[in-house]
């Protein structure tokens, strides 16, 4: 988390950009993403050429050849601002498209840019402020980025709206991923990115010996120093997501650069449609040993262009039961996942609704329903959410039930963190509960955490919403007699009467 000046640098350039006339936070993000960008291309050419000229080898890839000198940062950002904003808009930007970054194709995600800032001053103040940002410290311009993240504050026309971060690390820590056998990350709808980002940092956290936290001002840094002999596969076959909002897309590129992970394997596509298996093959159909989503809702979709495969599964326009059926389709025999789905998806009485997770607990393995705070995503929504737990394949048995009732924030529209801690409230006792889970011991259904065995949720038509099998306690109240109760209503009456009498003879 990032405090003091910092904070106060990015809050001034966002207040700069909101004053500027560009008030769409997501805007907003995309056109400090572009400066970013521009400035870690230089930073990059600058540490290329410094290790050619220690070693002697020539440069292996340029990303400025000598006639594009003056597109690097550290040459633009000393012109004037009548000069800086006509070069910056149409030589800098249009450069981005054929540029990489320490293997990152991200001009597929750059092509299209275009700089909104109108105002030369503007453009000047916001160059000055991202100069000073520390993108060359690992933890800390992730931070940074995490920060301009938070201040998202609409959904999608889609229904995409940013998952809370304390959620999403919820979600890894549940489906524990691993290294051991190079199991592969995937998001069929990333966004700007949190789900594969926090999957890094878990990895990070956990592929760290005792002698590799660094204790930094009282914070502890994990060196990830036991991730050595999987770097490979990290940087070619990790992480992959998908977007359709290229908006998204661009954020989400520059969220995992800035995260350390240097050629993220993100790309434009809808999953849900009939191209996806045939422009991407491999990821489409059993691939993934890890899936964490939260798929939008609501929105536009193609019926005609959905993937047949899906529709032979659930039949219906509802996005958020095609990316279950999808992410199953996606995911290896014994993958696993973790997705968000809107509390229709749990106890929903229509034929698809009921196939689908009739299909969850038949064909898969259905592990957990967690049930969400329903302010847990103010303020894009106030949705009523679940995040269900499943591994493709195997037999359902005994479902772990939670119900959680405090994330750690207020559930109003301003999310006050209530803890020193983002990780508080429930979370910790939800991980605990999962991880020393045992249905022979948690039968107690008045409890948060408690199971129920496949053959109950089949005698319910395979509902899953937590308050069909949540038992509630009702305390007994005790109120006076009927008559003791009226003759205090009487004593009242008489009181009013008595106290208007006098306020009339007041008033003569």
């Amino acid at each position: 988390m990032i405090t003091g000046p910092l904070k106060s640098s990015i809050d001034k350039l966002w207040e700069e950009f909101w004053t500027g006339g560009v008030t769409n936070p997501l805007t907003v993000i995309e056109q400090i993403s572009f400066l970013m960008f521009s400035r870690l291309m230089d930073i990059n050419e600058t540490r290329n050429e410094k290790k050619a000229q220690r070693t002697g080898k020539p440069l292996s890839r340029r990303m400025f050849s000598d006639n594009e000198q003056d597109l690097r940062w550290h040459k633009f950002k000393h012109l004037g601002a009548d000069l800086m904003l006509p070069h910056v808009r149409d030589k800098v930007f249009p450069h981005f498209k054929s540029v990489a970054v320490d293997g990152a194709k991200l001009g597929e995600y750059m092509k299209d840019a275009q700089l909104m800032v109108q105002k030369p001053t503007l453009l000047v103040s916001a160059i000055n402020v991202i100069d000073a940002l520390p993108l060359t410290e690992g933890d800390t311009k992730g931070d940074l980025y995490e920060y301009l993240l938070s201040k998202l504050t609409t959904a999608g026309i889609n229904g995409q709206f940013r998952t809370p971060r304390h959620i999403i690390r919820l979600m890894v820590e549940l489906l524990d991923p691993s290294l051991e056998h190079n199991e592969v990350i995937g998001d069929p709808a990333c966004g700007t990115g949190g789900f594969l980002v926090e999957a890094m940092h878990y990895l990070q956290r956990k592929y760290t010996s005792p002698e590799g936290i660094i204790d930094h001002e009282g914070k502890n840094i994990y060196s990830g120093d036991l991730l050595e002999p999987h770097r490979e596969h990290i940087q070619n076959n990790l992480i992959h997501g998908f977007d359709f909002d290229v908006t998204m897309l661009r954020i989400a590129a520059m969220n995992l650069l800035l995260h350390g992970i240097d050629a993220p394997d993100i790309h434009y596509q809808d999953t849900l449609s009939s191209g996806f298996p045939d422009k991407f093959p491999q990821h489409a159909q059993n691939f993934f040993d890890v899936i964490l989503a939260n798929p939008p809702f609501k929105g536009s979709l193609d019926f005609e262009d959905v993937h047949s495969s899906l529709l032979a599964q659930v039949k219906t326009k509802k996005t958020e039961l095609l990316f279950v059926a999808l992410i199953l389709r996606m995911l290896k025999n014994g993958g696993r996942s973790a997705t968000i789905v809107p509390d229709g998806v749990l106890f929903g009485s229509s034929k698809a609704h009921v196939a689908l997770r009739e299909m969850l607990v038949e064909k898969n393995q259905l592990e957990a329903v967690i049930s969400l705070p329903s302010g847990v995503f103010r303020p894009y929504a106030g949705v009523s959410t679940g995040v269900l737990i499943f591994t493709k394949g195997g037999d359902t048995g005994d479902v772990f039930f939670y119900d959680m009732q405090d994330d750690g924030f207020s559930l109003d529209d301003k999310r006050t963190q209530l803890y020193d801690s983002t990780f508080a409230g429930d979370l910790p006792d939800c991980l605990t509960r999962w991880k020393g889970k045992d249905p022979k011991q948690d039968t107690d259904r008045t409890a948060k955490a408690f199971f129920v065995n496949a053959s109950e949720i089949r005698e319910k038509n395979y509902d899953l919403s937590l308050n069909r099998y949540k038992e509630k306690v009702f305390e007994d109240v005790q109120y006076e007699p009927p008559k003791e109760i009226l003759k205090k209503l009487r004593k009242n009456e008489l009181d009013i009467i008595r106290e208007m009498r006098a306020l009339r003879g007041l008033l003569g």
